[in-house]
């Protein structure tokens, strides 16, 4: 299986899923900001909260982020293995 059919929407994925970043299409400067949040392109988060509407809730590094569902919808990532 290829990547790319594993990938998903970060707003995809459920509470307690961890995931790894792999590409950010928001444009610039929403890549920038996600960046500068620690959510870059290789990042591991952990899903803290996502009930499917309203922001979501990830974990990165030692930091918890709230982003829309607009963002989530933005950035795509695959599952990592425990």
């Amino acid at each position: 299986m290829t990547t790319a059919s594993l990938s998903y929407p970060l707003a995809m994925a459920r509470p307690g899923e961890k995931v790894r970043i792999v590409g950010l299409g928001g444009g610039r400067n929403l890549d920038r900001r996600l960046s500068d949040l620690g959510l870059a392109v290789g990042s591991a988060i952990r899903v803290v909260q996502n009930q499917m509407t309203g922001p979501m809730i990830v974990a990165v590094h030692e930091s918890r982020v709230g982003l829309g569902m607009g963002m989530a919808q933005k950035m795509t990532v695959e599952p990592m293995d425990e």
